[in-house]
């Protein structure tokens, strides 16, 4: 064969007199992977005169890409004059959005070796290497190819660039760029506010999009789910309720994102809204709406509006089951949760981690030890499901909180992964329940190593030294809280009423009608006390006169709040209460007998679970 294709001279084109090219050449012309084969081709080409035209090029290049034969590619390329650039570009392409993206970058620095000329197209290719692969060295190399070969006015190579910055986390270099960049368009202030967001710098974010020259739904949409991403549900509601004034549509995305924050918020008239908006534009259909919706409706604690939107769903993914699992399970409907398992079981629908996680839950709210242990063994067994760390977090509440405390503590020491503070701390909640000090404090020790800055910790060990009136000792965990700079966090609870979320602390005089809620209270308090009711002062873990713990008992926020919203709602209509830490036992007992007494539902959500009053009794059943 020769080694030059230049001393060639062979017809470019077939013309009548020419043979045709057999079965096996058209067959090799079409299947060649290896430059051993493209030469035998070649070479099979030379002997048949037919013209070099008949190659597919662009698998040429693929074949010679990345290997000592490019140079011989490159050769056939010139002699046909076609543009080599545009069929090496074709490889990088491949190279990029394949299971190799590497290739791509390697193929870019062969391709300036041998002096091949990029284009706007290449360094485009090679960025998106880059950013599959989180390779900024490499990205910082073609970003100056862009600025060398003078494309900043090329926008969509100058937002690749700035978007592969942003993912890298050299959020230093984006925003330098971004101030540099001579043109922007939308889609560059939508990439700086989404990597802004990445690292919870909302304020920044919030700066940005109110100077944004021009804003689509999307941006709308990143503000918006940026702010429920970093824990900032009101901000979410009241930049949506702008964006309404701004006459933009929301898409599905845009819905999927406020009901996260009206799930998180508590707020069901709003979210209620929302739905009602996705109904009048046919986003009912679109999954994971519907399993946002679900999700929604649990933690607002409208059950029943959950478990509608989950029997219209015309398809369910495993997410939907799991969430109504999950559901009813932190509504105190074990029985039913372990059901709607059975149904989807029989289904023929697999299980996740998620589905367990609320199976777990179900069964430890609910005091199902056996059913539990039955449960967990059963992922591994019959699903080849690994336990995570959430799954024995589960495990030790479900011991702790039936008593089984030495239990719950051998299963910790004998967990095959380490233990997080979450794992500890479900069985620092049991010895409190069952009043049990020495596992209490052996939990602490590790705590205080794992997540030594978390103060609900301290103050439940704080408040297990109290009730059993060792007060030395809660001085004692309340000063180190001081040394360590921990800070407890103050208890609030909050109604939403008109779509108006109102918070309280305990007591709150600060409220508009406190002198009202307060005068409410004590005519209530009344009724209750001709109904049985019996102040529990034991919650109240200061060393005070009795008459002076029951003015606190009087005044916590989840009372202050259900004063209110029966003060400001129709009679018959359930009452719905968000709280932030765990409600006491005396709003417990007093939350029952006020049920009854005002014929209302009521419904409160603290950081645990639900607890659904009515007619006197509660869904937990008394264990929580």
């Amino acid at each position: 064969m020769l080694s030059s294709l230049s001393s060639l001279h062979l017809p470019l084109h077939h013309n009548r007199n020419q043979r045709s090219p057999n079965s096996s050449t058209d067959s090799l012309r079409q299947s060649f992977s290896t430059p051993f084969e493209l030469k035998q081709l070649h070479g099979h080409l030379i002997k048949t005169s037919t013209p070099l035209l008949s190659l597919p090029l662009s698998r040429v290049a693929f074949v010679c890409a990345l290997t000592p034969s490019f140079s011989y590619a490159q050769r056939i390329f010139k002699y046909l004059e076609k543009p080599e650039t545009v069929l090496w570009n074709s490889c990088l392409k491949t190279f990029a959005e394949g299971d190799n993206p590497n290739d791509s970058i390697l193929l870019f620095y062969q391709m300036r070796q041998f002096d091949v000329f990029p284009d706007s197209f290449t360094l485009s290719f090679v960025l998106k290497a880059c950013m599959h692969l989180l390779d900024v060295s490499n990205g910082r190399i073609v970003h100056g190819y862009v600025e060398k070969l003078r494309l900043q006015s090329n926008l969509f190579l100058q937002n690749t660039v700035l978007n592969l910055y942003g993912m890298c986390g050299v959020h230093g270099d984006a925003r330098l760029l971004f101030e540099k960049m001579p043109l922007r368009d939308v889609v560059t202030w939508n990439i700086m506010i989404t990597h802004l967001l990445k690292i919870e710098d909302t304020e920044g974010a919030y700066d940005l999009f109110v100077r944004m020259p021009e804003k689509n739904v999307r941006s709308w949409t990143l503000m918006i789910a940026g702010y429920v991403q970093c824990g900032k549900p009101k901000e979410a509601i009241n930049l949506f309720r702008e964006m309404e004034k701004a006459g933009i549509s929301p898409n599905e995305v845009t819905v999927v994102a406020v009901l996260a924050a009206c799930a998180d918020l508590g707020d069901l008239y709003f979210g209620r809204r929302i739905h009602e908006y996705s109904r009048r534009n046919g986003f009912e259909r679109n999954i994971r709406l519907s399993n946002t919706l679900i999700d929604m409706y649990v933690k607002c604690g409208c059950l029943d509006g959950a478990q509608q939107v989950f029997n219209e769903m015309e398809e369910r993914t495993i997410v939907s089951w799991s969430a109504m699992i999950a559901g009813l399970a932190m509504h105190g409907k074990a029985e039913e949760s372990l059901r709607l398992f059975s149904e989807m079981i029989q289904l023929g629908l697999k299980p996740n981690e998620v589905t367990f996680i609320g199976l777990l839950h179900a069964c430890s709210h609910m005091g199902l030890v056996d059913e539990g242990r039955k449960f967990f063994a059963s992922m591994t067994t019959d699903y080849g499901i690994v336990p995570r760390i959430e799954h024995y977090g589960c495990m030790v509440d479900l011991f702790s909180r039936a008593g089984l405390l030495n239990e719950a503590h051998e299963f910790i020491m004998n967990m095959p992964i380490k233990p997080n503070g979450v794992v500890w701390g479900a069985l620092l909640g049991g010895c409190k329940v069952h009043k049990n000090i020495e596992l209490a404090e052996k939990a602490i020790a590790h705590i205080s190593e794992l997540d030594p800055l978390n103060d609900g910790y301290y103050v439940v060990l704080s408040n297990i030294y109290a009730e059993a009136q060792k007060w030395e000792d809660t001085a004692r965990v309340r000063k180190l809280m001081r040394e360590r700079g921990v800070k407890k966090t103050p208890g609030w609870s909050s109604i939403s009423i008109d779509g108006i979320v109102h918070e309280f602390v305990a007591g709150d005089e600060t409220h508009p009608q406190a002198m009202e809620i307060f005068k409410m209270w004590e005519k209530l308090l009344e009724k209750m006390k001709r109904y049985g009711y019996v102040p529990d002062t034991s919650v109240i873990l200061l060393d005070i006169e009795e008459i002076e713990k029951e003015k606190f008992l009087y005044r916590h926020s989840e009372k202050l709040a259900l004063v209110f919203g029966l003060m400001n709602t129709e009679p018959g209509t359930p009452i719905r209460i968000m709280k932030n830490l765990r409600v006491c036992e005396d709003c417990h007992a007093a939350f029952k007998h006020l049920s009854a007494i005002v014929n209302r539902e009521i419904v409160v959500r603290d950081r645990n679970r639900f607890h659904c009053f009515k007619d006197g009794s509660c869904s937990c059943r008394g264990y929580w």
